[in-house]
């Protein structure tokens, strides 16, 4: 039997160390130089530093079952070296460190393929870290800051050891989108909270149970489908050209848009409409040729397999011409619950391909549900 090839998480560390520089001394904020300049006038200094060390000692037990990429110096490598932890380090800067610089640590640890971006700071932070992020990059923040309006913070530093002990564990962890909020300080200063939205991110959670999804004490799949075809086909755009793959999870969604379904092929849809039934792989490179795609794939019960097993038609040359960031995978949070193995697997034939699509991955298990676990190969 061939072994599952399972690498170590991948987590990206970024600190700004400035973080709360000027709440002990009631400033009630630590963004712009002059605030800065004040706060270390009066003795302060950021408490960044103190609460990611609290946050990720419990993780220095998983020496292999991480690899860690950091910002260089305070802005993440030095805490890391401290725990024993041994990280790549993708940035160099000065030891005052601006906004610019989060950004480009985000960048580059990003190029690194990382499946978590762990970033230490506050509202502002948070904002620079939204400028640089890719739209499906999994991000959670280490609350540091004076101003902790954003929903992409852990509740508490240890509850960012618990997550990542959780998704290296192959425990379900939701996959949410975290609002990006922040305050106008200087209003603030004047006793008035003007909060403004910024924009979203994917952070991970606490496993929720969420819409109509339980019936004495357990989901309900016949519900949870009804809800995963729902929100799918909401999210839907009507230009993008959508391969669906077989099984009945997909197969709910085809009836959901009033359309028949092959149940071990794969049907090319756009617009609310038929395009072709039972498409093999030189159908759909056409069809990939032809305009933006997504696929849409179920997971095997019990084995996890995603591609390479039912489903040849979606090859390596198909997931290439479309995009391994082009996939969707939709499940019942009790399907992946029971998986042998804890993960879901790619095994298309084709290495590259296949570590290509390795990493977390966000899956969707409800009406704007959605949990993250990992993709492994043979």
């Amino acid at each position: 039997m061939n072994p599952i090839s399972e690498p170590p998480l991948r987590v990206g560390l970024v600190i700004n160390p400035e973080a709360g520089l000027g709440g002990r001394i009631g400033l009630k904020g630590s963004d712009g130089a002059e605030v800065k300049a004040k706060a270390k006038a009066a003795g302060a200094t950021g408490q960044a530093q103190n609460r990611v060390e609290q946050a990720l000692e419990p993780l220095r037990s998983l020496q292999g079952h991480i690899d860690w990429y950091a910002a260089g110096g305070q802005m993440g490598e030095d805490v890391l070296r401290g725990l024993g932890m041994m990280p790549k380090v993708v940035t160099t800067h000065e030891d005052a460190t601006a906004a610019s610089d989060t950004k480009l640590a985000v960048a580059k640890l990003q190029a690194q393929s990382i499946d978590l971006l762990v970033f230490a700071g506050g509202d502002g932070t948070a904002r620079d870290v939204l400028d640089a992020i890719a739209p499906n990059q999994v991000a959670l923040g280490i609350p540091c800051g004076v101003k902790m309006h954003s929903g992409v913070f852990a509740q508490h530093p240890l509850a960012t050891a618990q997550i990542i002990q959780d998704l290296i564990a192959k425990r379900l962890v939701s996959g949410v989108i975290g609002e990006v909020r922040d305050i106008d300080e200087a209003a603030f200063r004047d006793d008035r909270v003007e909060a403004k939205f910024y924009g979203e991110m994917l952070i991970p959670d606490a496993l929720r149970y969420i819409q109509a999804t339980k019936v004495g004490g357990r989901e309900s799949d016949a519900l949870v489908v009804e809800e995963i075809a729902a929100g799918y086909i909401e999210a839907m755009d009507s230009e993008v050209i959508y391969f669906m793959g077989g099984g009945r999870t997909v197969g709910s969604v085809m009836r959901a848009l009033g359309l028949p379904n092959t149940l071990l092929g794969i049907d090319v849809v756009r617009g609310g409409e038929l395009l072709q039934s039972d498409a093999n792989e030189q159908d759909l490179l056409v069809w990939a040729g032809q305009s933006v795609c997504r696929i849409l794939v179920s997971v095997i019960g019990g084995q996890g397999h995603i591609f390479g097993r039912g489903n040849q038609q979606l090859s390596a040359a198909v997931l290439q011409a479309v995009g391994t960031n082009q996939v969707d995978v939709v499940a019942t949070k009790s399907k992946l619950a029971s998986l042998r193995n804890g993960i879901l697997i790619v095994d298309t034939g084709d290495a590259e391909v296949d570590s290509a699509m390795m990493g977390l991955r966000s899956v969707v298990t409800g009406y704007q549900d959605n949990v993250l676990i990992r993709v492994g190969s043979v």
